[in-house]
């Protein structure tokens, strides 16, 4: 197995889920306190957790018009996100 790296990181594409909301986006500036996310978008309903990372499928999708800020306390985890970011209302 090669090195292990954080997904969290500048430029990587993730599937981050917080205690409430699940998010995808690139990762552009983390700091102590906060990650933002460019090309973000709230993902409403992942539908099954295997299928949404292995395949991209996802059910319910809000993206944002601008970049979003969330609060790191609030991360519970964060997986490269290895499919085209999702731009379109679903």
């Amino acid at each position: 197995m090669g090195k292990i790296v954080s997904p969290l990181a500048v430029g990587k594409a993730v599937l981050l889920r917080t205690v409430t909301h699940y998010f995808t986006g690139r990762v552009a500036i983390v700091k102590n306190g906060e990650a933002v996310l460019t090309d973000a978008a709230w993902i409403a309903d992942t539908g099954r957790w295997h299928t949404a990372l292995k395949t991209g499928s996802l059910n319910e999708v809000e993206p944002f018009v601008g970049p979003v800020s969330v609060n790191r306390a609030a991360i519970i985890d964060v997986t490269e996100w290895t499919h085209q970011l999702p731009k379109e209302q679903k």
